[in-house]
């Protein structure tokens, strides 16, 4: 039994709360699905539905993910229970149903539409249909083109008598050509009167889309009287409410956030944003899902007819490159005429920070999904330098930059030509944030996956491109995200997304990783890599690092083959400098310690699934030469091997190997040889690291360091803190 529990959060009674948890186990313990089943603190099962997201090697689950039914009471936290080896599961009496392509969920009931311009053919609640209750955005250019929208055909992603996720691919035409494509997925939930939709356009043009304005309508004839209402919070919601004809208009930019305070962790909760009219026979709410983190935004509602302005004309520029993509979520809450707007209210911030389950760090730790980052004799001072470094990430707000930041390091060596140099998720920052959270149970820890890992999947990776070696690929870090146009081996990663996926049950979490997966293999194939000493180890390193990822992933053996062959060329390498030195200028081959760093943290992966004695003694040959001849007399590592680079070395990658080092010796010597760096790192604060809130190129910045600071040191300061303590040296 596997608690599963829910903190204190909201003051009103939460029934049948729809709840999720993604859920590690460990090898050999589940092999039936069938045998899980969720319950109540009384022992009572309740309304489930589960399915791995992941399998180890002996077919036994890896991932378990499951929805659930929760009552959550007022001002209380609640318990609930997996049991993984239960006799029996929840018979359903009444769960939602298709049939003949119309989704009966029990209270509302849809019937999609592949018609111009319309979602629906019919949407009925309470015996009612209404055609044009919600339509699908229209997309204006700056141009001046009005783009049509069509669904083409439709698909089921998710089904299970607790939750349908349907989605809809088409594109958004002009005089009748298809130009963008666009994706909606359309989530309902047994006994709601509730519907998600996100939108998600994908510019797989070869020109730039400048958006002039981006909406959504929904309407209805009006019955008797009406109101309409608008509201934005920030700590409490104001609303601006007029009956009977008049117009409610709310509104989110970088000027009102700019000179507001909001104190926040944002990933998990910002505010409410939404629209609702009302007349005598029903009312319609929509609620865009982090519309401040997402501006701008705006919402127009007057009688019975809403504007869900995902980009508003003239209030920011929004523009979608060439191969990027970016989804924008909208709640539709249809509810009876009698509801008070102060109930809706509290269901649109419910949506906005939904209840989620925790579970104990325990579960992760004794699964075996992880690294093994687990501290027994915690070191406060070093538990609370970790999670400060996760929360004091750089916040972007902004619809193209929400989930990412700018690294000032890059910016402020011109590498953007002028412009911010954007992070892109470098050194896998979601992962990092999914290690945090397994070892803490903290809940803003995955927050931060899910915000940053969607960024990530819609906005670095390449979902069009003619050339293959881009199609897929995750874009390096540089300006407008995309705008240096690089993919390369070295920055790619597919950890975090994958952590994503089981996390979240969004699979484009998974599909994503395994592109960014087929795209190494076609860099690899390149012929930089088939002459020896063309690639360093950074770019073989992290390649080997995602390829063993994968392939712990998919038990698939075509990861594993290139693998090999990167390793092969890790001994070539070696053999023909005596060790893994780097060309540098002209004339010479050097040390850098980082680099080293890299290939012994990505070797390491891959003999943890593979060892064998001749990646041993090359990853100890490496470590040894660096403790004997990269050491400063201060015992800080340098930099790099010049008189003009050997400054002290504050990248904690070293601390990683070290650590390696002693997991393959049991030599405390390569710990106490990482005290200093430990110190130096923990203390290392650059110049300029806090800036003041301001706006940049279309984005709201708010300071602290870029994400890629915490992505870089977690896993080597946290494996190096763990065996430091476990050997009493701190």
């Amino acid at each position: 039994m596997i608690s599963l529990n829910f903190e204190k959060i909201y003051s009103t009674d939460r029934k049948a709360e729809n709840c999720y948890i993604g859920l590690p186990l460990p090898k050999g313990k589940l092999f039936d699905i069938n045998r899980v089943a969720v319950k109540d603190s009384l022992g009572n099962i309740v309304p489930s539905f589960s399915k791995p997201t992941g399998l180890w090697s002996d077919g036994s689950i890896k991932w378990l993910f499951t929805r659930f039914e929760a009552d959550i009471p007022a001002n209380k936290g609640a318990v609930y229970f997996i049991d993984t080896d239960s006799d029996k599961g929840y018979v359903f009496e009444r769960g939602i149903h298709i049939v003949n392509n119309v989704i009966d969920n029990g209270v509302i009931k849809l019937c999609p539409s592949t018609d111009k311009g319309s979602i629906f053919d019919y949407i009925e609640y309470k015996g009612v249909r209404y055609s044009t209750l919600i339509n699908a955005p229209i997309l204006k250019d700056k141009a001046g083109n009005i783009y049509d929208s069509l669904i083409s055909k439709w698909e089921i992603a998710e089904k299970s008598p607790l939750c349908v996720i349907l989605r809809g691919k088409g594109h958004h035409t002009l005089n009748g050509s298809n130009v963008f494509s666009f994706e909606l997925n359309i989530t309902v939930f047994r006994d709601k009167s509730a519907l998600e939709i996100g939108y998600r356009i994908i510019n797989d043009t070869d020109e730039a889309l400048e958006i002039e304005s981006l909406v959504m309508e929904s309407s209805k004839e009006a019955k008797g009287n009406t109101r309409a209402a608008a509201a934005y919070s920030n700590y409490k919601t104001s609303f601006d409410i007029n009956e009977n004809g008049g117009a409610a208009f709310k509104y989110v930019d970088a000027n009102m956030l700019l000179m507001e305070s909001n104190e926040h962790n944002s990933e998990v909760f910002y505010g409410t944003f939404f629209g609702d009219y009302t007349d005598e026979e029903m009312g319609v709410c929509a609620c865009i899902y982090q519309a401040q983190q997402n501006f701008p935004k705006a919402i127009k509602v007057q009688d019975t007819k809403a504007e869900i302005m995902l980009v508003p004309k003239d209030m920011g520029d929004v523009t979608i490159l060439s191969g990027m993509a970016r989804e924008q979520k909208v709640l539709f809450y249809i509810h009876d005429a009698q509801e008070e707007l102060q109930s809706i209210n509290n269901k649109t911030i419910i949506y906005q920070m939904p209840d989620k389950p925790e579970i104990a760090p325990e579960i992760f730790e004794n699964s075996g999904v992880f690294l093994d980052l687990f501290v027994k004799n915690k070191n406060y001072d070093m538990e609370m330098y970790i999670s400060a470094k996760a929360d004091d990430h750089s916040r972007a707000y902004g619809m193209m930059y929400w989930g990412d930041s700018p690294d000032m390091g890059y910016t402020n060596q011109g590498r953007g030509n002028g412009k911010l140099v954007w992070t892109n998720n470098e050194y896998d920052f979601p992962h990092a944030c999914a290690l945090q959270y397994a070892r803490t149970g903290i809940r803003r820890f995955l927050d931060y996956v899910l915000v940053t890992a969607k960024h990530w999947i819609d906005v670095d990776v390449c979902h069009y491109n003619k050339d293959p070696l881009i199609f897929g690929g995750q874009y390096e870090h540089t300006w407008d995200h995309i705008g240096a146009g690089n993919v390369v081996c070295s920055h790619q990663w597919v950890e975090g997304l994958l952590d994503y996926y089981h996390l979240s049950g969004d699979i484009e979490g998974y599909n994503t990783a395994i592109g960014i997966g087929e795209n190494i293999l076609r860099l690899l194939e390149t012929p930089m890599f088939h002459r020896a000493g063309d690639a360093n180890a950074r770019e073989t390193g992290w390649a080997l690092r995602s390829l063993t990822a994968l392939y712990i992933e998919t038990n698939d053996k075509k990861w594993l083959e290139k693998c090999d062959w990167i390793v092969g060329h890790f001994k070539e390498w070696e053999e023909r400098y005596g060790l893994w030195l780097s060309p540098y200028t002209d004339n010479t081959a050097i040390r850098v310690v980082f680099m080293i760093s890299v290939a012994v943290g990505s070797l390491m992966r891959y003999y943890r699934v593979r060892p064998n004695a001749e990646i041993k003694r090359m990853i100890l040959n490496a470590v040894d030469d660096l403790c004997e001849n990269a050491r400063l007399d201060n015992g800080l590592f340098y930099y790099k091997e010049l008189p003009s680079l050997k400054r002290f070395g504050n990248n904690p990658l070293i601390l990683e190997a070290l650590s390696i080092a002693y997991e393959l010796t049991g030599d405390k010597k390569y710990i106490e040889y990482g005290l200093p760096t430990l110190k130096y790192v923990i203390s290392f604060k650059p110049a300029g690291v806090n800036y003041a809130k301001r706006i940049a190129e279309g984005s709201l910045i708010q300071g602290g360091m870029g994400t890629k600071s915490f992505a870089q040191m977690m896993i080597p300061v946290t494996l190096y803190y763990k065996y430091a303590s476990e050997l009493g040296l701190l």
